[in-house]
C-alpha cells in the first residue's frame, strides 16, 4: 500500500532533468515542501532560483506526513517556556501560525479544509500535562481551551482544543505552491541527483555531470547533507511513525493527538468525493526494528475493532528528523561561510515548519530581518560548527564511527557511514538505524544521507 496523498496527487507533467550547466542566484537542494516554499518566496523577490529534486517533488517526508497545518505540536509549549523562556515560545507560536495563515491564503478548496485542533488525555497524568500546556497557552496569548469536546469512539478525561486551525492535503498543497513557484521564475529540476560540491567554490555537480554554479545554497533535504559524499552528522535523531487510512463517511470537525500512551493521532480527509479516516501512531528509532509490518497490523486491527471501520486500503511510514532541543533549524550553518543554509528536524511537525523555515531562510538571502532566525539557527547547539568540522576530519571520523559497528554481520553495510542495515519487512526496505538512510529492496537509495546504492 501507498500514501494516499501520492496516489490522490494532481496529475502533472514531470519537471526536466538538468542536463546543463546553468548559474543562479540560490541554488535549492531538496524538492519538499520546505524546498518549495524556500523557492517561492525568493523567485517572488526577483531572485534567480534553481531547485534540485533527485527522485520527484514532494515524494518524501511531505508525501508521507498527516497533513496538519497547525500550531498545535502536541505538547511542546509548556517545554518551550522552561527551555527557552517567554519570547521565544512566543516566537514559535507566532512563525508558525504566520506559516498556517500563509497556507491558508494561497490553497485551493480542494487541497485545505478548516480544522479543530485537539489534544486528549486517558489518564489522571495526561490530564495534568494537559493543564500544564493550557497554562503555558494563557501565558504565551495562545487561544485554546480545556474542556470535554471530542468525536472518537474512545474513553477519555479532558480534552484541549485550538479553534480555527487547518489540515491539508500536502502534496496537491505543495504541488500548487510549486507552480505558483515556477510562475514567479523559479527553476524546478527533477531525476537531478547532486553528485558533489565545492562550497569553497560556490558549484555543485550532478550525477549527469552537469554543474550548477550558485551565489547562495540551501539544503533543504530530509537529512541535511544527502549532497556531501560521507559527511557524519549526529546531532539529528530520526523517527519513524506509520500512517493507515481508509474510506469511511465520518467526517470529523477536529484533527486528534493522544497525550497518553500509546501516542495515535487521527484525522479525516474529503478528496474527489471521498471521505477518508487515517489513523497513525507506533514510533520508533528508524532502523532499529525488523518486524515493522507489527506497527502496520496494530493500526489495522485498531481502525477496525476501535473505530469499527473497513480494512485500510492505504498505509505508509514517515521519517522525521529532530534536533536535540526540538526546535528545527532553519538559516546559515556557520558565520564562516554565510551563504550555506540549512533547514531540517521538525520533528512530526514538518508543514507548519517547513513553511516558516523557508521564510526565515528567505529573510536572512534577502537581507531582511525575522524574530525567529536566532531561535532557528542551526548553531545555536553547536551544530554548524560540527558540519564544517566533520567536512575537514571526515577520514577519520569514518573510520572511528564505522569501527563501533564491526561486531554485526549478515544484512548489507549502509553505503553512507558503514553501519549495519536493518532489513524493514513492513516497507521492504533496507533502513540504516545510524542516520536513517534507506535502501529499496534491490539497494537503490530511498532516503540519504546515503548517495550509492548497497552492494547485494
Amino acid at each position: 500500500m501507498t500514501s494516499l496523498w501520492l496516489q490522490t496527487a494532481y496529475s502533472r507533467d514531470s519537471y526536466p532533468p538538468l542536463g546543463n550547466d546553468i548559474e543562479c542566484d540560490v541554488c535549492i537542494i531538496g524538492g519538499g515542501l520546505s524546498g518549495i516554499a524556500t523557492a517561492y518566496f525568493l523567485a517572488m523577490a526577483g531572485k534567480d532560483v534553481v531547485l534540485l529534486e533527485k527522485d520527484s517533488i514532494l515524494h518524501g517526508a511531505t508525501g508521507h506526513s498527516t497533513g496538519k497545518l497547525t500550531v498545535q505540536h502536541d505538547l511542546v509549549y509548556s517545554d518551550l517556556l522552561k527551555k527557552f523562556g517567554k519570547e521565544n515560545a512566543r516566537t514559535y507560536y507566532n512563525v508558525n501560525k504566520q506559516a498556517v495563515d500563509f497556507g491558508r491564503s494561497i490553497a485551493r478548496a480542494e487541497e485545505l479544509m478548516e480544522s479543530e485542533s485537539i489534544l486528549f488525555s486517558q489518564t489522571k497524568q495526561g490530564t495534568a500535562q494537559l493543564r500544564r500546556e493550557v497554562e503555558a497557552y494563557q501565558e504565551l496569548g495562545i487561544p485554546g481551551s480545556l474542556g470535554k469536546d471530542f468525536e472518537l469512539p474512545l474513553p477519555f478525561e479532558t480534552t484541549l482544543k485550538i479553534r480555527g486551525e487547518t489540515q491539508i492535503h500536502p502534496v496537491r498543497f505543495g504541488q500548487r505552491l510549486a507552480q505558483l513557484a515556477v510562475e514567479a521564475g523559479a527553476r524546478i529540476y527533477e531525476q537531478s541527483d547532486v553528485f558533489g560540491m565545492d562550497l569553497d567554490k560556490r558549484y555543485l555537480v550532478l550525477l549527469s555531470r552537469a554543474e550548477v554554479r550558485f551565489k547562495e545554497l540551501v539544503l533543504c533535504t530530509h537529512y541535511p547533507v544527502e549532497a556531501i559524499r560521507g559527511l557524519q552528522i549526529m546531532k539529528l535523531s530520526v523517527d519513524r511513525s506509520y500512517i493507515v487510512a481508509t474510506e469511511a463517511a465520518m467526517p470529523l470537525q477536529g484533527q486528534y493527538i493522544s497525550v497518553d500512551s500509546p501516542k495515535r493521532s487521527v484525522r479525516t480527509a474529503h478528496i474527489d468525493g471521498k471521505s477518508y479516516f487515517l489513523l497513525s501512531g507506533e514510533s520508533h528509532t528508524a532502523g532499529t526494528e525488523k518486524e515493522t509490518q507489527t506497527h502496520y497490523d496494530r493500526l489495522y486491527q485498531e481502525i477496525q475493532d476501535v473505530y469499527q471501520l473497513s480494512e485500510p486500503t492505504h498505509g505508509w511510514s514517515a521519517q522525521d528528523p529532530q534536533t536535540p532541543d526540538i526546535i528545527p533549524y532553519a538559516g546559515v550553518i556557520t558565520s564562516s561561510m554565510p551563504y550555506v543554509y540549512l533547514c531540517t528536524g521538525f520533528r512530526k511537525w514538518g508543514l507548519s515548519n517547513s513553511l516558516a523555515s523557508a521564510r526565515i531562510i528567505s529573510d536572512q538571502i534577502l537581507g531582511q530581518s525575522n524574530k525567529a532566525a536566532a531561535l532557528y539557527s542551526p548553531n545555536r547547539t553547536g551544530f554548524g560548527s560540527f558540519f564544517m568540522q566533520a567536512l575537514k576530519v571526515n577520514s577519520l571520523v569514518v573510520k572511528e564511527f564505522a569501527g563501533g559497528h564491526l561486531t554485526r554481520f549478515g544484512n548489507p553495510i549502509c553505503t553512507h557511514m558503514g553501519c549495519r542495515t536493518r532489513w524493514n519487512e513492513g516497507d521492504e526496505t533496507w533502513d540504516c538505524p545510524c542516520h536513517g538512510s534507506r535502501f529499496r529492496k534491490d539497494g537503490s537509495v530511498l532516503e540519504g544521507p546515503a548517495m550509492k546504492p548497497l552492494d547485494l
